[in-house]
């Protein structure tokens, strides 16, 4: 019986599909030396803490697939697993209506300061004072960066509410530009007029800190920075600094150079930050699509068939 590895929280009924025709077998998340101890396996169902590189691939000469559970795969080195002749997947697509809400739900929850005023009225101020004035979203700017599918789907979402959509992309999209979704522009030109400015790029070395300090200074100061892409697009110490100098009004953040973020991280000690714990994808129904998608793609591989989503070249 062909092998599969595991190293993913699969629901019970999509692990009783593979076993009845494949040999499951666990191996805990993270997992990268002794792996010929687990068996010979032909595919593997990846989380994304498990580093995939020349030598964890060594390890497994009978590997001809590794299905990332995610459509972010920093975790995997796509040109040695090229190298070794291994289909790498993910799980783009499933996830872009999720992550697009919460990047509005965030939009939304810092310019009317939604958390603060929770904050603020458990702490028992409503009555003996009044909160203070917050801002419409009606007529603002917001600034894509990366119109792909997630992007687009956010130009979806604010269209009807007043908002004007600009976007940057190192290429133009000309559906996007025909639907009328938004508008492309240069970079200094969106940072100068966008209100909020939201990045949906991927994690690459060379995205990797690419929002930088002269990003910062390029915005207005009464605009807001949204990140639910990965923490490390963005520049660390310049945010912090754009941050606690109110270089700009605030950041509503969903991820994180380190995380769990740290109990000590300076960005818990700032009243102009909202974060959330990297849940853009955390919904019952988007998490689902995504295990059944990387089920999908670790099946196929498992069977020598071509997988619905393959990163690299090697599908055939």
């Amino acid at each position: 019986m062909t092998t599969i590895f595991n190293s993913t929280d699969m629901p019970d009924d999509l692990r009783t599909q593979l076993a009845a025709e494949f040999d499951v077998v666990d191996v805990p998340p993270g997992t990268t030396t002794g792996l010929a101890d687990y068996g010979t396996p032909a595919a593997w169902l990846l989380d994304g803490d498990t580093v995939v590189d020349a030598k964890t691939l060594a390890q497994l000469p009978s590997l001809r697939l590794v299905s990332n559970y995610g459509v972010g795969y920093e975790n995997i080195d796509v040109d040695d697993a090229t190298a070794a002749g291994v289909v790498v997947t993910n799980t783009p697509g499933v996830l872009d209506n999720a992550v697009a809400e919460l990047t509005l739900a965030l939009i939304l929850g810092i310019a009317r300061d939604v958390v603060w005023a929770d904050r603020w009225i458990r702490a028992g101020h409503w009555g003996p004072e009044w909160a203070p004035l917050t801002n419409d979203v009606h007529g603002t700017t917001l600034g894509i960066v990366g119109m792909g599918r997630i992007g687009r789907r956010v130009a979806e979402l604010v269209a009807p509410l007043g908002i004007r959509v600009l976007y940057h992309n190192r290429n133009r999209n000309a559906e996007i530009d025909a639907s009328g979704l938004a508008q492309y522009v240069e970079w200094e030109q969106l940072l100068g007029e966008s209100d909020f400015v939201t990045l949906h790029t991927p994690l690459t070395e060379r995205t990797r800190g690419f929002f930088s300090a002269e990003d910062f200074a390029l915005m207005k100061r009464t605009a807001y920075l949204i990140n639910t892409a990965r923490g490390a697009v963005v520049d660390q110490s310049a945010l912090l600094d754009a941050l606690t100098s109110k270089r700009i009004a605030g950041a509503a953040l969903d991820v994180f150079v380190d995380e769990p973020l740290s109990k000590d991280s300076p960005l818990l000690e700032l009243d102009n930050v909202v974060l959330t714990p990297h849940v853009g994808s955390a919904t019952v129904q988007t998490r689902r699509a995504m295990i059944e998608l990387a089920v999908a793609n670790v099946v196929a591989g498992a069977r020598g068939e071509r997988p619905q989503t393959p990163v690299n070249d090697l599908a055939g």
